[in-house]
């Protein structure tokens, strides 16, 4: 690829290659390229077919005009040259025009009077770009003024507030799909029902033997009142139950056999008992819990 078309022509199927992969492949919310990397190595193949053909059309340009004879060879270089002289004509025009410049044969007629050491200044025209540019940041200063301190639009503090709700509502529905991440410092009271539910059914089969059907203890500390031997409230439950209790004579940790959200869900019906009337209950054990949902370990 010695010329700047066929550089370009390489360059444009390669990004038209990029977004057909990107906008045909079903990636749903996802980058394609993301979450299908193999893409790339498509590309990468893709571009090696351009670059090929690329290179076998010069090669068959040279064995063409090597068929010629020298007369419509010198004919063929001269047509050429006329045509790379208009190359991009067009553009170039356009590029002089943004410039607003003299060339440098016409360079007298902006000569300014003065002269220092031989070195003599040309009144050059600021270029039109850099003119429409600056009118350009004006008017965007004085919508800018008027619709911020005028119109009340939004401040940064309440663009940050929004950006905040954004984030709380995105958060919450990543927890939502995925309940698994839950961890201790992370954990809430599961007040649904259904959870509530499954908690109890995880208590009945794993919980109630040491703690009886209706918390009040036995082998295990009473669950209904205000005493707790490792920390009360959600996240110290969620604690206790995933790593175990006391060293050696407390409960063993469940964090093999449950799942973050089990482990969530009974945590919150075990917190849910408190304030029952056990049938049989457990005189209290460890200190009361006044500390609300916090983290004691």
């Amino acid at each position: 690829m010695k010329t700047t078309a066929s550089l370009l022509r390489a360059i444009g199927f390669s990004i038209l290659g990029f977004l057909i992969l990107l906008l045909t492949v079903d990636s749903a919310e996802q980058w394609a390229f993301g979450k299908y990397p193999f893409l790339w190595i498509v590309l990468g193949v893709f571009i090696l077919f351009v670059v090929a053909a690329e290179m076998l059309l010069a090669a068959l340009h040279r064995m063409l005009f090597e068929t010629l004879d020298p007369e419509q060879q010198k004919s063929y270089q001269a047509k050429e040259a006329e045509r790379k002289k208009n190359q991009f004509a067009w553009f170039k025009q356009k590029y002089a025009a943004m410039l607003d410049s003299k060339d440098i044969l016409s360079e007298e007629e902006i000569l300014l009077d003065h002269e220092y050491d031989g070195i003599r200044e040309l009144d050059n025209n600021l270029p039109p770009w850099w003119k429409y540019l600056f009118y350009v940041t004006i008017i965007f200063a004085g919508w800018y003024l008027l619709y911020y301190q005028v119109l009340g639009g939004p401040s940064q503090v309440d663009e940050y507030e929004k950006e905040m709700a954004l984030a709380e509502i995105a958060i919450a529905k990543y927890r939502e799909e995925n309940k698994d991440l839950v961890d201790a410092s992370t954990v809430e009271f599961l007040e649904d029902p259904a959870d509530l539910s499954a908690g109890k059914e995880i208590y009945d089969r794993s919980c109630m033997a040491c703690h009886a059907m209706d918390g009040g203890g036995g082998i295990g500390p009473n669950l209904t009142d205000e005493y707790w031997i490792l920390g009360g409230g959600i996240k110290n439950i969620y604690h206790t139950i995933s790593e175990g209790g006391r060293a050696g004579k407390g409960m063993v940790p469940w964090k093999d056999e449950l799942k973050p959200t089990q482990i969530a869900q009974v945590a919150s019906y075990v917190l849910s008992l408190q304030g029952t009337t056990p049938q049989d209950p457990k005189d209290p054990q460890g200190d009361k819990w006044e500390g609300g949902d916090e983290l004691i370990h």
